[in-house]
């Protein structure tokens, strides 16, 4: 049985298409865990990491109005980071993440509570989750929400 990260990137070589992530509370371990797959080099563009909320304007094109709004966890965080690391990667798809890790709440925001996005041409979609659990816990979570999303979308 192969792993959600080899089955990705076999359907995203099978399809031609590639991936790219802009990642917060996840730092890059998206990004990292497709990369652990042998030949994800021909789907996997690249990543940023925007664990500070001043870089997800900065480096994945969040609307600061947003982020003044609502803070950086939220859905509408998720899908333009998810649209960010697309445009800004040049890759068919983009996933973003952004959450709180724990233990302590972030901005009023619960520990555990993760927003994944997803962009593709024609294609906006964002999952909420709540994980309880340590760091860990919450950040593994996090990647295989993001794996299943991206999965479901490719069928």
């Amino acid at each position: 049985m192969s792993t959600a990260a080899e089955r990705l990137v076999a359907e995203l070589t099978r399809l031609g298409q590639t991936v790219a992530t802009a990642e917060s509370l996840t730092a890059g371990l998206v990004c990292a865990t497709l990369t652990e797959v042998p030949g994800a080099s021909a789907v996997v563009r690249g990543g940023l990491i925007v664990y500070a909320t001043d870089l997800k304007q900065a480096l994945a094109g969040v609307d600061g109005a947003v982020l003044a709004e609502h803070g950086a966890v939220h859905p509408e965080v998720a899908a333009q980071l998810a649209e960010g690391a697309r445009t800004r990667c040049g890759a068919d798809w983009g996933l973003g993440l952004t959450g709180v890790a724990g233990p302590d709440p972030q901005d009023g925001v619960p520990p555990g509570t993760v927003y994944v996005g997803l962009a593709g041409e024609g294609v906006r979609v964002t999952r909420r989750l709540q994980v309880s659990g340590n760091r860990s816990a919450v950040r593994a979570a996090s990647v295989t929400a993001a794996f299943d999303l991206l999965g479901e979308q490719l069928g």
